[in-house]
């Protein structure tokens, strides 16, 4: 007989959870003005906002931390992340940052001017923030086939060679760098192959273009290449990473995802005229070029948990339990981006509940009833998250409305995941009486979804 998977780790430390009542539920989800991210963990049964500095770190990441030099100029900390750093990826060039949208401010200051052009596979909330925040745009060139959840295809995050071509012969000269993010998360945690990589590097080199990756997921990118992609599997994940990133000229990274840590991102590069000008908006922004956000301890557990994140049999894991909870949604018939991603279930918010208008956004109003179903806290990709037209000031209705399940390294069993999945059954076993959805009745002008305050349509 073969033995059942289990998981690459065991459990030494426990947070307690606690249940709540579906009234408490109606009345914290009021006061938090049906926006998620306004709740009280306390109030949260099962957090899946995000997999964001969410992760469980290991003994030796625990450990490393009481070794830290908190040094603020040349600390030994900072040599060994940047040792790690150079090590996994190739670049020599390295600028800490307290986290990846801090990286992208960073870098983005010294690339982006107003009026340019930033072609890519589904810029995320804040890098597409951060563009459009300096007067350019974000042009989105991920395949087609990314828009319908239901196919299958094994690098459904992939760019669009043909539109990136387009876009480079119309826009050239507005065109500073080409952005790759792996993996795609607004497309739903999707991989991009290492093919398409080549095949990105290579029209930019025609054109005389930079690239520079998002990589915030990078080591979950390499798995998918691994498994999926011919040519790959009994390459070693380390040689893999190496391969992608031979392909770029920078990379701004947020910590708190695949490098397993609660705080921390870096910018990364072979250019050192890019490391040079950055340099001056790390001490600007962040803190010194040593730290740059920083402290000692957190870049001590960095460089440990960039080394575990790329480990073939933790990624194998963490891969899974994303698989298992799809397999129980296919099991209730609950409709999700497929194939199942490398860091979260993105639910079908327009095929949960079909008959709530778009102009009162499907995938925040499956947000907010899955947390009154169940106590699980997710996070709207949809209509509020791609916010206004910068021109026009009208609402952005992308094709996609999905609800994110993102699940945390390394933190719950797959009991919790049975009860996400139960808890969205229940949300579907109901959807037809689920006609209305919520207006906005107050936002930010700019990355409104973190702190809109909603009202229900009656």
């Amino acid at each position: 007989m073969e033995l059942p998977y289990a998981e690459s780790y065991k459990i030494k430390m426990i947070e307690p959870v606690y249940r709540s009542t579906r009234k408490d539920r109606e009345a914290w989800i009021r006061e938090a003005g049906y926006n998620l991210f306004a709740l009280k963990s306390d109030h949260v049964y099962i957090d899946l906002l995000t997999d964001s500095g969410t992760g469980a770190m290991s003994q030796e990441q625990w450990s490393a931390m009481m070794r830290a030099d908190e040094s603020y100029a040349g600390a030994r900390s900072f040599h060994r992340l940047k040792h790690a750093v150079e090590d996994i990826t190739g670049f020599p060039y390295l600028l800490p940052t307290h986290q990846g949208r801090a990286a992208e401010n960073v870098l983005f200051s010294v690339l982006v001017k107003p009026g340019d052009i930033i072609p890519g596979n589904s810029h995320f909330d804040t890098t597409k923030g951060h563009i459009e925040s300096r007067k350019a745009v974000a042009l989105d060139c991920t395949i087609d086939d990314a828009k319908d959840t239901q196919k299958e295809v094994p690098f459904k995050g992939n760019v669009s060679i043909e539109k990136l071509e387009k876009a480079l012969n119309q826009h050239n000269d507005k065109i500073p760098f080409i952005l790759i993010t792996v993996t795609n998360n607004t497309a739903g945690g999707q991989p991009v192959s290492m093919e398409n990589i080549r095949d990105v590097h290579r029209l930019a080199q025609k054109f005389g273009k930079p690239v520079v990756m998002d990589s915030a997921r990078f080591a979950e990118n390499a798995y998918f290449i691994k498994t999926r992609e011919a040519g790959y599997k009994d390459k070693s994940m380390k040689s893999i990473v190496r391969e992608m990133f031979s392909y770029a000229d920078a990379m701004t990274m947020s910590s708190k995802k695949d490098a397993i840590v609660n705080m921390g991102g870096f910018i990364a590069t072979r250019r050192k005229d890019w490391f040079d000008q950055a340099s001056v908006y790390t001490i600007v922004f962040e803190g010194y070029l040593t730290y740059g956000g920083m402290s000692g301890r957190d870049m001590e557990a960095l460089a440990v948990g960039l080394h575990e994140g790329v480990e073939f049999d933790y990624l194998e894991t963490r891969i899974r339990q994303v698989q298992y909870l799809g397999d129980k949604l296919d099991e209730y018939g609950v409709c999700y981006q497929r194939p199942a991603g490398g860091h979260a279930i993105f639910v079908d918010a327009l095929k949960l509940l079909p008959n709530v208008p778009r102009e009162e956004f499907p995938a925040q109003t499956a947000c907010v009833e899955l947390y009154l179903e169940g106590g699980v806290r997710g996070v709207e990709i949809g209509a509020v998250l791609a916010d206004r037209d910068p021109v026009s000031r009208e609402n952005r209705y992308p094709e996609l409305e999905l609800l994110r399940l993102a699940i945390p390294r390394r933190v719950y069993t797959n009991n919790h995941m049975d009860v996400v999945a139960a808890a969205l059954k229940n949300v579907k076993d109901r959807s037809e009486q689920i006609v209305h959805g919520y207006k906005i009745v107050h936002e930010a002008p700019i990355m409104r979804h973190f702190t809109c305050v909603f009202d229900p349509v009656k």
